[in-house]
């Protein structure tokens, strides 16, 4: 029988493990919401304990390892410092979400209560009393067509890149952390820093709905801006993956949602221009430096038109696997990355399927997804984005449990 880190090394290399890895939290988009996760803890016939909250924006839990072995999961998380591979008491403190859900935070004093029962975060997002996550007004991303598209001021931008090269004290930091995760666990390590992702996402600067049209109408604008994204984001590799090359398995390099539900945000051709290159300077320099670690890259909707671009540009493994968008079944999406790119997710419609159908809906869909998406290795199985906090606990369980 082969370890949790072989297992998902196997599939990662396009061979067939003796069963399909599951992920619950690797990274940021295969997780499970805070609020799910206390009856997820407690169908399961597990202690009750409070929920770790890693990412406060999504309000996702950080899976503990007893939950990650009643689910058959095989990989940890390393998410800026923080990891679930062993316990870290001294980094949370608690805090109650004005008495919603009890649970851990890094830094309570980021939050407070506004007289209507909402709370703010950071002075900038705010978390309404019947939500369950944190979001700012038009999600931070206003669109005025009858102004001039928004810019930055690229020399300030180059200083601020400049800023965040990473230092000696990280590097030693992060090698330690990476280093004692490696010898606590079997699991395959995934490492998700801001130190060592890009941040050339399409909706990343001045808005998803804004960014593309730059793309059209100010080229020259963006191919300096990401000629500054990518010199800093090659510094750090150089730096820091040398250091941690031989504790991690799958390394965090891009977050960058090109799809919509029906269709791309932008062309294949503004990817090949003014995103492939940048891209592909990155992947071939982490492969020159740690030809072992598997470079991901998380890309939401109906990307289907794209796979061929992205394997061009070096990524090892694509998630999530949003076969549900764009009318690409999962078959279509397994002949297209066969052999060529590792697929993580796509393990049920969290859209329909995984809200709305039945336990036994949950889990035909899931064994189907797997039987087409895990043929001759190549895949890891999760839920096609996070489990969301509306998700009942045995559907949860269904959906793992199935394959």
């Amino acid at each position: 029988m082969s370890t949790c880190r072989e297992r998902v090394l196997l599939t990662l290399d396009h061979q067939l493990p003796d069963r399909t890895p599951h992920d619950l939290g690797g990274m940021r988009s295969t997780s499970i919401s805070a609020f799910a996760y206390p009856k997820l803890v407690q169908a399961l016939g597990l202690p009750p304990r409070l929920p770790k909250i890693e990412d406060t924006g999504q309000m996702l839990a950080l899976p503990d390892r007893d939950v990650l072995d009643a689910l058959g999961c095989d990989v940890v998380t390393i998410l800026d410092g923080v990891t679930n591979a062993f316990d870290q008491p001294e980094l949370w403190q608690a805090y109650d979400f004005n008495e919603r859900l009890p649970a851990l935070v890094r830094w309570p004093e980021n939050f407070h209560t506004l007289e209507d029962g909402a709370i703010l975060q950071s002075e900038r997002s705010r978390m309404v009393p019947d939500s369950y996550v944190f979001d700012e007004e038009h999600a931070g991303q206003p669109l005025d067509l009858s102004a001039d598209l928004p810019k930055m001021d690229l020399e300030a931008f180059r200083y601020i890149m400049e800023a965040s090269v990473i230092r000696d004290e990280q590097v030693v930091a992060t090698r330690d952390l990476c280093q004692r995760v490696r010898a606590s666990t079997n699991r395959a390590v995934f490492f998700n820093d801001g130190m060592l992702q890009t941040m050339m996402g399409i909706g990343s600067f001045s808005g998803v709905a804004v960014f593309p049209m730059l793309c059209l109408t100010e080229p020259d604008y963006v191919t300096e801006l990401h000629e500054i994204i990518t010199e800093r984001c090659l510094r750090n590799i150089r730096l820091l993956l040398p250091e941690i090359k031989n504790y991690i398995d799958i390394l965090m390099l891009a977050a960058d949602d090109w799809g919509t539900q029906n269709n791309l945000i932008a062309s294949p051709k503004i990817f090949r221009k003014l995103f492939l290159p940048y891209y592909r300077r990155l992947t071939d320099e982490c492969h020159r430096i740690a030809p072992e670690v598997k470079v991901f890259l998380h890309c939401c909707g109906a990307i289907y038109e794209l796979i061929d671009l992205i394997i061009e540009a070096g990524f090892d493994v694509l998630n999530p696997v949003q076969w549900s968008a764009g009318g690409h079944p999962p078959g279509e999406w397994k002949e297209k990355a066969r052999g060529r790119i590792a697929l993580w997710g796509g393990g049920v419609n969290a859209q329909a399927t995984l809200p709305f159908g039945s336990v036994e809906d949950i889990r035909r869909e899931a064994r189907e997804a797997v039987r087409v998406l895990g043929e001759g290795g190549g895949y890891v199985f999760c839920n096609i984005h996070n489990i969301l906090a509306e998700i009942a606990p045995e559907k949860v369980i269904a959906l793992y449990q199935a394959i």
